[in-house]
C-alpha cells in the first residue's frame, strides 16, 4: 500500500472548524477540530480511491 505524507491545517470559522490539506486542494469541516480532521481523512480516502481507479482504468 502506498503511503502519503500530507500536511493539514485547521482553523475555526464561525461555529465550525475547517480542516484543509495543504498538499492537495481538499478541505472539510466539522463542529469540533477532531470532527473536521475525521471528515478530511474521509474526503482524502475517497480522493485517493478515485485517483487509483482513474490511473488504472
Amino acid at each position: 500500500m502506498e503511503q502519503h505524507v500530507l500536511q493539514n491545517v485547521v482553523w475555526k470559522e464561525g461555529n465550525y472548524f475547517v480542516a484543509q490539506c495543504l498538499n492537495i486542494d481538499i478541505s472539510s469541516f466539522g463542529a469540533s477540530r477532531e470532527e473536521a480532521l475525521t471528515n478530511l481523512d474521509e474526503a482524502l480516502s475517497l480522493y485517493f480511491e478515485d485517483d487509483k481507479h482513474m490511473k488504472y482504468a
